[in-house]
């Protein structure tokens, strides 16, 4: 889904406070405001092989890792962070058996359908990312629905990733430049980010990558340009809370460079 989205890039709108003070078994830990990121992204992988290390079919797997998805989206907003992209279904994965294929989306319209009202209740905001028209109309509905629901939400906002592919969207923000007939020497970096999925959202602080892989898979390729990773062995269905914490508390102790030198190197 492209066009207007949920909240501008150069502006930064704190969450509002969800009710829960606890995360896990524990408090919320002290980390500096100005040190969490403003976005994570978050490759879930692994709900299969967390389904066969548990001896259950595939769907099985699918279902748990939607189960995960709302404490994570809530942790994440106890925590600061004010954009949170979840990859759900990638273009790639209309090649899976059409039985799992159909079962995943099953899965994501039953999901988004039972679970909008409590995260509208929490002031999350839903987004979504992706070519939706060759999805069922079921699942279509299900997601305008609840991003017209939670249109005007203050805190976190949830864009869920399916039926997208990095490669396929840069394609199309292309398709899009030649239809609105620019001027080759007039196209430029802003030119091509306002016309990707993603024109309002800030580009991704943080990229997850679950279930011990050490790849991209085609994900967020402009919006990731200059990330920090963060690589769990943990399949999906496993990644807690305390993992997102770990995961942000090692994220501030990093220094962002862009390319640049570090401020040590500077110095040399």
């Amino acid at each position: 889904m492209s066009g207007s989205g949920p909240s501008s890039p150069h502006s930064r709108a704190v969450p509002e406070p969800l009710h829960e003070k606890r995360v896990g078994d524990g408090d919320l830990p002290l980390i500096d405001p100005a040190l969490v990121p403003h976005h994570v992204a978050v490759i879930m992988d692994g709900n299969g092989r967390w389904a066969a290390q548990h001896g259950l079919d595939r769907i099985r797997g699918h279902e748990r890792g939607t189960d995960n998805i709302r404490r994570i989206t809530l942790t994440a907003g106890r925590l600061g962070i004010t954009h949170l992209t979840l990859w759900a279904f990638s273009t790639e994965n209309w090649s899976r058996p059409a039985e799992e294929v159909q079962g995943i989306l099953r899965i994501l319209s039953e999901a988004i359908t039972s679970e909008t009202e409590e995260l509208h209740r929490q002031g999350a905001r839903l987004w979504h990312i992706g070519e939706l028209e060759p999805l069922e109309p079921a699942l279509r509905k299900s997601v305008r629905d609840a991003i017209e629901l939670t249109r005007h939400n203050t805190g976190i906002t949830l864009t869920l990733a399916f039926n997208y592919g990095g490669r396929r969207e840069i394609v199309h923000a292309v398709q899009r430049i030649v239809h609105d007939g620019l001027d080759p020497d007039s196209i430029d970096e802003e030119a091509i980010r306002h016309r990707l999925y993603t024109p309002d959202l800030p580009d991704a602080d943080l990229i997850i990558r679950t279930s011990g892989e050490f790849r991209m898979s085609n994900f967020l390729l402009w919006q990731g340009a200059y990330a920090e990773f963060f690589f769990s062995p943990k399949f999906w269905p496993d990644f807690a809370p305390d993992d997102l914490i770990e995961a942000v508390r090692d994220y501030s102790r990093r220094e962002r460079r862009f390319g640049a030198l570090s401020a040590a190197g500077l110095k040399r």
